[in-house]
C-alpha cells in the first residue's frame, strides 16, 4: 500500500509542479485574490464554468495541491506503520506539504515575491523527498547492495547540491530577475552530472545504476 501511495503521491505532485510553472509562466499568479476562499466561494464549489483564463490555472492549482495534501498525510499514515527511517520521512513530507500550502497562501495574502520564490524551491525539495520515499518502499533496497565508495557518494552529495543551487538561481530568474549566476549554473550540472552517472553505471549497484541512465536521460531532456 505504501508503495503505491508512493508513486501516486509523487505523480500527482509532478502535476502540480507543471501547473505551477503554467501559473507562473501564463501570469496568473495572483488570478485569484483571495485564499484559502476563491473570490468567496469555498474553495471546493468555485462553479467550472467560472474557471477561464489565469483562474483556471490558479484554482486547477489549487485543487490539484489540495489532492496532493490529502495523498500525502494518507502516505505518512501509510509510513508510520513501516517505522524506522520510513515513518521519520513520512512525518517529514506532512510537514512539508502544509509549509508548502501555507507558503502558497500566504504569496497570494501577503503579494511578496519571496514567498513566491521560497513556494517554488521548496516544491523541488517535496518532489525529491517522495523519489526517495518511492525509492525506498521498493523491493530492489531489500536485496543486497554493491559497495559505494565514499568518494562517489561525495559526488552524489555534490550534484544534488548543484542542482537544487540552480532551481534556486532559476525561481530568482522567474521571480526577482536576478540572472547573473542562473547562467552559471548549466555547465555545473553538464560537468557533475555524467561524472556521478558514470561512476554509478560501473558501481554494478541493482538500484543506483538503472538510476544512473535515467538520471542522464532527464539531464539531456
Amino acid at each position: 500500500m505504501a508503495r503505491g501511495l508512493a508513486i501516486v503521491t509523487a505523480a500527482a505532485t509532478l502535476v502540480l509542479i507543471l501547473f505551477g510553472g503554467l501559473v507562473t509562466n501564463t501570469g496568473a499568479a495572483l488570478a485569484v485574490p483571495d485564499w484559502p476562499t476563491t473570490f468567496g466561494y469555498n474553495m471546493f464549489l468555485y462553479p467550472w464554468s467560472e474557471m477561464i483564463g489565469g483562474i483556471f490555472y490558479e484554482h486547477s492549482h489549487r485543487l490539484i495541491g489540495s489532492v496532493v495534501g490529502l495523498l500525502t498525510l494518507a502516505l505518512a499514515a501509510a509510513l508510520w506503520r513501516r517505522g524506522s527511517t520510513l515513518r521519520v520521512l513520512g512525518v517529514v513530507a506532512a510537514l512539508a506539504v502544509v509549509v508548502q500550502g501555507l507558503l502558497g497562501g500566504m504569496r497570494v495574502v501577503l503579494r511578496q515575491d519571496v514567498l513566491a520564490i521560497l513556494h517554488g524551491c521548496l516544491a523541488q525539495a517535496f518532489f525529491a523527498l517522495l523519489a526517495v520515499i518511492v525509492l525506498l518502499t521498493s523491493a530492489r533496497t531489500r536485496a543486497p547492495l554493491a559497495r559505494i565508495e565514499p568518494s562517489t557518494r561525495n559526488l552524489a552529495l555534490g550534484a544534488a547540491a548543484v542542482a537544487y543551487v540552480q532551481i534556486v538561481l532559476g525561481a530568482l530568474v522567474t521571480h526577482a530577475g536576478i540572472v547573473d549566476h542562473h547562467l552559471v549554473g548549466p555547465f555545473a550540472v553538464f560537468v557533475i552530472v555524467p561524472m556521478l552517472t558514470a561512476r554509478l553505471r560501473r558501481s554494478g549497484d541493482a538500484v543506483a545504476a538503472p538510476l544512473a541512465s535515467v538520471l542522464l536521460a532527464l539531464l539531456g531532456v
